[in-house]
């Protein structure tokens, strides 16, 4: 009995500071504000680099800032006039339209093709796993630039690698054919550079994924006779799909933004039908000296960007109310 009021007492009885004394108030609220302090150092460094950019650039929107207006250091604000101008052109909801089906094109391309390889390592020996990963993690390593430039170079007209295959396989009128020359053309090459240089991140994350499903669920798949495409729907899917809900959702945001590839390739060319939302944004701010224009602009590409942010944050609430 006695133990037991001493084991009781001791549950009971208040933490103590150093010489017994209970911690007090001011203790409480410091160890309660300790992991703001922490994150205080990311959260400046996260204002200072990112949010007075945006501050910055929300300001130049309303103003008319051309080359003048800079070299005089004169401030002429327009308040809205730049976003009225902007949506009611109908080149700025083409622009809109493009990046969207670019987007959508590249993303379900990137998503089917990285699903692939990595279901695809999960099934190699060790030896042939680790240089195809070895290759993949080559391909992600190299910089936008270097890469944007290897292709121009795979894809030139009078030199490149792919007309002298073509050519070599057959097709003789393709011995010297521009790829920078038409629309369709254009995007082919951008869309072939961006899938390959988004492949890995997927690969890789899908390999790393399926190794934290258990065995014993593939195994119990096929004791009831699944085949590989049920068990991939039935089993690898659902426990996947929080893995496929965010990487489909990041290479969105990476694809919808690109702008060295598209722009390195022909700069929005031929006639500015392959510019997207971040190329028209630089094409009407630095290049026709419209920079308060290219801040309006950027600053709805932002907004299209929070809407798609707003629509991945509901789908994931909603994933996990219905896990609940």
């Amino acid at each position: 009995m006695a133990v037991q009021l001493d084991e009781a007492a001791g549950r009971t009885a208040p933490r103590t500071r150093k010489g017994g004394a209970p911690p007090g108030p001011d203790g409480r609220r410091i160890a309660r504000g300790a992991p703001h302090l922490l994150l205080l150092p990311a959260l400046l460094a996260t204002a200072v680099f990112l949010g007075w950019p945006l501050v910055r650039n929300l300001v130049l929107s309303f103003q008319n800032l051309n080359m003048k207006e800079l070299i005089q250091h004169l401030t002429d604000w327009r308040g809205l006039g730049n976003y009225q101008e902007i949506l009611g052109s109908d080149q700025f909801w083409r622009v809109t339209a493009r990046t969207i089906v670019f987007t959508a094109a590249n993303v379900v391309l990137i998503m089917v093709l990285g699903t692939l390889l990595g279901l695809l390592l999960a099934r190699l020996g060790t030896k042939m796993r680790l240089a195809l990963s070895a290759a993949l993690v080559l391909a992600w390593a190299m910089p936008s630039i270097a890469a944007t430039t290897v292709f121009q170079w795979l894809f030139d007209s009078r030199y490149g690698v792919v007309n002298w295959v073509l050519a070599q396989l057959g097709w003789r009128s393709m011995a010297h054919y521009d790829w920078v020359g038409t629309q369709f053309s254009t995007f082919f090459v951008i869309t072939v550079l961006i899938v390959w240089q988004s492949l890995p991140f997927v690969a890789l994350n899908l390999y790393a994924a399926t190794t934290t499903i258990p065995k014993e669920l593939y195994e119990a798949a096929r004791m009831d006779g699944a085949g590989t495409w049920k068990v991939f729907t039935s089993v690898t899917f659902p426990f996947l799909r929080p893995f496929f809900l965010a990487t489909t959702f990041l290479e969105v945001i990476w694809v919808f933004k690109a702008f060295p590839q598209i722009f390195a390739i022909n700069q929005g060319g031929p006639d500015r039908l392959t510019e997207t939302l971040p190329i028209y944004a630089f094409t009407e701010g630095v290049g026709n000296l419209h920079f308060g224009m290219g801040a309006a602009i950027s600053v709805l590409t932002i907004v299209v960007l929070l809407a798609l942010t707003a629509y991945y944050l509901r789908l994931t609430l909603k994933q996990e109310e219905d896990a609940l």
